[in-house]
């Protein structure tokens, strides 16, 4: 199956010059082109475009990503220098994962208290829950 840029775009979210610019940092293979001389994309362009993106959405630089994909198109004697990459990146992600789920619990703290602070918001002025974190301890309103 064969894909033009516009159904890459509209596959994958990324824009045209987003895959143009892909393309030029030799972060894809050459891109087929038909007799128009418009980009013919294949599976194999779809499958790498997916894991381009899911290493970008990470938190991969563009520069670890294009070190990876050379060394992917050395062949299985850079097996090992791949490995070594997609782990220290998962451990990487793991740890921004973590940090994540930190503030997340800061947050659901936050919405617990602005959601009682509303329930009690019916509560006279002076009754009403005071917001520790807010300026001069500001009533939550």
């Amino acid at each position: 199956m064969s894909y033009t840029i516009g159904e890459v775009v509209a596959r994958t979210g990324l824009t045209a010059s987003t895959l143009r610019y892909y393309e030029s940092e030799k972060l894809l293979s050459p891109i087929r082109r038909d007799a128009a001389n418009r980009r013919c994309y294949d599976k194999a362009d779809m499958d790498w475009l997916e894991l381009i993106t899911c290493l970008k959405n990470t938190g991969m630089p563009i520069q670890e990503i294009r070190r990876f994909v050379a060394l992917c198109g050395q062949g299985d004697k850079t097996l090992a220098q791949r490995y070594d990459i997609v782990l220290a990146h998962r451990q990487a992600t793991m740890a921004r994962i973590a940090a994540l789920q930190t503030e997340l619990l800061h947050i659901d703290r936050k919405v617990a208290y602005y959601r009682d602070a509303c329930a009690a918001a019916k509560l006279a002025p002076a009754q009403r829950a005071v917001d520790p974190h807010c300026e001069g301890g500001a009533q939550a309103t």
